[in-house]
């Protein structure tokens, strides 16, 4: 079988164009599927203490100081510092949003950022971590209980990584993650509360596994639903969309067929005002002299590309015929009127050389 296996992955690498293969089958990893079903039955828990008042207005406080924080060293730290270096960091902001990113036990920056700049480079093909041309579970979840499909491990293998290698905090955290996990993600917020008062129990179940299955989630919405379930005003040809149900849970990275479009913007939008939490912050952070060099779209940029690939569905430069022909489900507002849409997902192909996609 092995033998097999190895015939029809060469097979894959040799092939000219990459896409998506629906006959390809992932192998099952029944530990990672343990791991995660234990995982998220202790997050339930976790969140039922929560919403029923079973912990003290304390603890209730300090884990949404770190759902906040944590979140931050994901969306400000590993995908727009690290990943895209849309902007840049001093050191005391480097190193903070450092500390939350390993807190936040997402893997470390170094494979967190390999990762993410292989997906923008084969966008939803099989060369994607978590395409989601294989639907909303695998792209959500089902990537992570499942082995790499071939063109992940093998064009994984030429994304420039130059930068992160030269920056001695990311191998640092790269070297020490395991040791730095346990003392930021599970030590210091669990035992902090329980200093204060609350049950050693209930400490662990919310402000370790609730928080941390709540925020898993947030983010893997980013690759599922951000891909399937809205608009595409600035970019038709392309899978993202725009889902402000995303941008709401993962603080701004939800406008997600924009930063596709613009991807070394660092508002990942085109507002920085609406639903963009860490756009925000990142705006503070610069006037306080901690961030600089933010890098954004222009105005005419962003205008060209509306008006010659969008869907038309755009909030002004849009017309009626194309919203009109959008299906709304759920809560509307003015700038994404919907996260499901009529007209048929594109159909990607790309050559091996990827998407250059840091321009």
């Amino acid at each position: 079988m092995n033998i097999i296996n190895n015939v029809k992955n060469k097979e894959l690498i040799t092939s000219k164009e990459i896409g998506t293969d629906h006959s390809y089958k992932h192998e099952i990893v029944w530990k990672n599927v343990v791991v995660f079903a234990l995982f998220h039955c202790l997050g339930i828990w976790g969140m039922h203490i929560l919403v029923t008042g079973g912990v003290t207005w304390k603890t209730f406080a300090w884990v949404t100081v770190l759902m906040i924080c944590l979140g931050q060293g994901i969306t400000s730290g590993a995908h727009r510092l690290f990943a895209h270096r849309s902007y840049k960091a001093k050191t005391p902001l480097k190193l903070f949003l450092m500390l939350m990113q390993t807190a936040s036990g997402q893997n470390s920056i170094y494979i967190w950022v390999r990762d993410h700049r292989l997906h923008h480079r084969y966008s939803d093909t099989d060369a994607d971590p978590h395409n989601s041309s294989r639907g909303f579970f695998f792209s959500h979840v089902g990537w992570l209980l499942t082995r790499k499909h071939p063109y992940v491990k093998e064009f994984g293998k030429n994304i420039d990584m130059s930068d992160l290698k030269a920056d001695s905090m990311v191998m640092f955290q790269k070297k020490y993650y395991v040791y730095l996990y346990i003392l930021i993600a599970i030590f210091i917020p669990v035992i902090i509360p329980w200093y204060m008062g609350e049950s050693f129990k209930n400490s662990l179940l919310v402000c370790y596994f609730a928080r941390y299955i709540v925020q898993l989630n947030g983010t893997w919405l980013v690759n599922s639903a951000a891909h399937l379930y809205g608009t595409r005003p600035y970019d038709k040809n392309i899978q993202p969309v725009e889902s402000w149900f995303v941008s709401f849970f993962a603080f701004g990275e939800g406008w997600h067929n924009y930063h596709h479009s613009f991807p070394w913007d660092y508002k990942a939008a085109e507002l920085t005002h609406f639903i963009n939490l860490s756009a925000r912050f990142i705006e503070i952070w610069a006037k306080w002299g901690l961030a600089y060099d933010l890098k954004t779209a222009s105005p005419e940029m962003v205008t060209n590309r509306i008006l010659k690939v969008g869907d038309g569905t755009h909030y002004y430069l849009g017309n009626d015929e194309d919203k009109l022909a959008v299906t709304a489900i759920g809560p509307l507002h003015p700038l994404n009127p919907t996260y499901n849409v009529t007209y048929t997902a594109p159909n990607t192909t790309l050559s091996k050389e990827g998407l250059i996609f840091n321009e």
